[in-house]
């Protein structure tokens, strides 16, 4: 079985992008469709989960025909459907989970369910063929942040995980309250470059030294609170200071915990994923101590950093190789963990 070509056509529709993707192998991407919302839910300041559903409804035909005819295959050169079943917006899931059930069913081809994590840590098997477990993989995302051991392509152990928001989810909260709109992250980060990161200095919450839990509650707070009382007093903000002392304070955390993780697995490689994971401040910050640490650092292109569907083919290659295959009885799981 292992020398034959897989092509796994692999959905995604956990929040705001309808993606389909073909990949063989898990590592060679034949194609990688992405529809996006962002201009969509820009007026909401965030995604709205009903209109999320119903644009993915609209899309997905498209997307996943638009995926067959790039990839230039036909059903018979599919070996197996897959889909991402968790975590994400209920709805939003429903529709390329039901999707997938009627494709696996018609084409009588075997059914994957892939976990959402899982598929942004497996982005990384596509960026470099070479990668192998075991590896420590940071998580940053506009839901999640996780230090995931990676100890083969199909076993993880979650090492520390946010205990109130998520990384991303402070940067979109940061960037409205700097009237900066929706997405936050990329538009943090890039005001922050034209700021001074030692401007202000904002709280680094490290919790107690045997835990590898992220908590950024209360550096929120402190920007917040730090915006407020500046415009209660007249003074001048600078709006791009405050931006890369808050994301300095955002990278500081994740880096130090990141190779904290990896030195007590004595773990020689570091990996990065999720939506966060193509901010530049937070490549540049991990890669510098990587190379201090002796080492090595794998990083997704930007691409394959937000929601796409070509992660998941490759996550379910290595399912499909341990047979791991489900029922059409495959339900949404909103808050599936690794």
């Amino acid at each position: 079985m292992e020398n034959k070509n897989i092509n796994i056509l692999a959905i995604e529709s956990s929040c705001d992008e309808t993606a389909a993707a073909v990949v063989r192998n898990g590592r060679e991407v034949f194609s990688n469709v992405i529809s996006t919302q962002i201009d969509i839910h820009k007026k909401y300041g965030g995604v709205v989960p009903e209109v999320a559903s119903r644009k993915h409804i609209e899309n997905i035909d498209t997307v996943i025909k638009d995926a067959l005819d790039e990839a230039n295959v036909g059903i018979e050169d599919i070996d197996a459907v897959a889909v991402t079943y968790g975590p994400g917006l209920v709805g939003a899931l429903l529709v390329g989970i039901n999707t997938a059930k009627a494709l696996a069913y018609a084409w009588e081809k075997p059914l994957i369910g892939v976990n959402h994590i899982e598929g942004h840590i497996s982005a990384n098997y596509i960026e470099d063929k070479t990668l192998e477990p075991p590896y420590m993989c940071l998580v940053v995302s506009g839901g999640h942040t996780h230090l995931v051991y990676v100890e083969s392509y199909n076993k993880y152990e979650v090492m520390g995980r946010t205990r109130d928001d998520a990384a991303g989810e402070a940067y979109d909260k940061i960037a409205r309250c700097l009237n900066l709109g929706y997405p936050g992250g990329p538009k943090v980060d890039k005001l922050a470059k034209s700021g001074n990161k030692d401007a202000i200095h904002f709280p680094r919450v490290m919790l107690k030294d045997d835990t590898l839990d992220f908590s950024f509650s209360g550096l929120k707070s402190s920007v917040l609170n730090y915006v407020n009382r500046s415009k209660q007093k007249g003074e001048e903000i600078v709006f791009a200071d405050v931006a890369a002392s808050f994301q300095e304070a955002v990278v500081d955390v994740l880096v130090n915990k990141a190779i904290k993780a990896a030195k007590i697995k004595n773990c020689k490689q570091v990996a990065l994923a999720g939506g966060v994971a193509s901010n530049s401040r937070l490549r540049e910050v991990l890669k510098n101590e990587c190379d201090k640490n002796n080492i090595k650092f794998y990083r997704p292109s930007p691409i394959l950093c937000t929601d796409n569907a070509a992660m998941i083919g490759s996550c379910a290659y290595f399912k499909f190789l341990n047979k791991e295959f489900v029922g059409y009885d495959l339900n949404a799981d909103p808050n599936l963990d690794i």
